[in-house]
């Protein structure tokens, strides 16, 4: 589901994943849909799957990619989050947001930080992704929950900027 979250709204990502989950799910209890495994979707043709999804050709292929690397055995180092990033950065379709956002949510590696992050880099100012990186630098080892502390503040309508420990809450 992060794949199909890369670059797009999570109102967009949402409609992806259900598409996704509508097109190649299995039923579950209480006619619900089970999230495909990543063998179903690793059966499944990149044109097709973009078709079904909708998805661009890239991101198609990259969702492909991905379920075959899990069906053939990949697996994250969980106590080592550095590799871990390594490892999900030579996946085809996985860049750097994608990676840290990985890290933070599956790994629940405490000093990781998406510092891509737009919600989380709006709610500091509209700072740039070194900006970001610099000012989360501060907050190790807790840059996760810094993570969270953003965007929990910046869930509901018209938030304040966020002003963090170590910064100014400006770029």
């Amino acid at each position: 589901m992060t794949v199909l979250g890369q670059q797009v709204s999570l109102a967009a990502a949402r409609t992806f994943g259900g598409r996704l989950a509508a097109a190649y799910g299995t039923p579950h209890a209480a006619g619900l849909l089970a999230f495909p495994d990543p063998a179903r979707l690793a059966a499944v043709p990149v044109d097709e799957l973009r078709a079904a999804v909708g998805l661009t050709r890239a991101r198609a292929a990259a969702v492909h990619a991905i379920a075959r690397a899990w069906q053939a055995g990949f697996t994250l180092n969980g106590d080592d989050p550095a590799q871990a990033m390594r490892q999900l950065l030579e996946l085809r379709g996985i860049g750097p947001w994608t990676a840290g956002y990985l890290t933070v949510r599956a790994l629940r590696a405490p000093d990781a930080f998406a510092t891509g992050d737009l919600v989380a880099r709006r709610a500091l100012g509209g700072v740039t992704v070194a900006q970001a990186r610099a000012m989360a630098a501060r907050w190790s080892p807790w840059r996760s929950y810094a993570l969270f502390h953003l965007w929990a503040a910046s869930a509901g309508p018209d938030q304040p900027e966020v002003t963090m420990p170590g910064t100014s809450g400006t770029s």
